[in-house]
């Protein structure tokens, strides 16, 4: 039985940081989807606004897009206007604690119902 003396210290140590190394992957891929959600919701309301402007100011539709990113914490990489549809891809930085910047990127496209692109 003396042999066995300390070794509770040992397994709850190496369980901790099991437990420790689960959570903080939990917390980076919550990070990352939300960063994910974010620039798709961006993407989704900004081709909405560049499909009904297209029509009316299609030069500046794009310009309108880029503000809507920007209130939603996003920019715009991309934004094209073709018969009335719009396509645009929006991006979100995000940073991880420990693996550095990175970038959620998602696209959208809207516009008339039955238009083709």
């Amino acid at each position: 039985m003396g042999s066995d003396r300390g070794s509770a210290t040992i397994w709850m140590t190496a369980f901790m940081a099991v437990l420790w190394m689960v959570t903080m992957t939990v917390v980076y891929v919550g990070v990352a989807r939300v960063a994910r959600h974010r620039a798709q919701s961006a993407a989704d309301l900004s081709a909405l606004a560049v499909a009904q402007w297209a029509f009316a100011t299609p030069e500046g539709a794009c310009d309108r897009a880029g503000a809507i990113a920007v209130a939603n914490g996003a920019r715009i990489d991309s934004c094209s206007v073709v018969d009335g549809v719009a396509e645009i891809s929006a991006s979100v930085r995000f940073a991880v604690p420990l693996l550095g910047d990175h970038t959620a990127i998602a696209m959208a496209r809207a516009g008339p119902v039955g238009a083709q692109a």
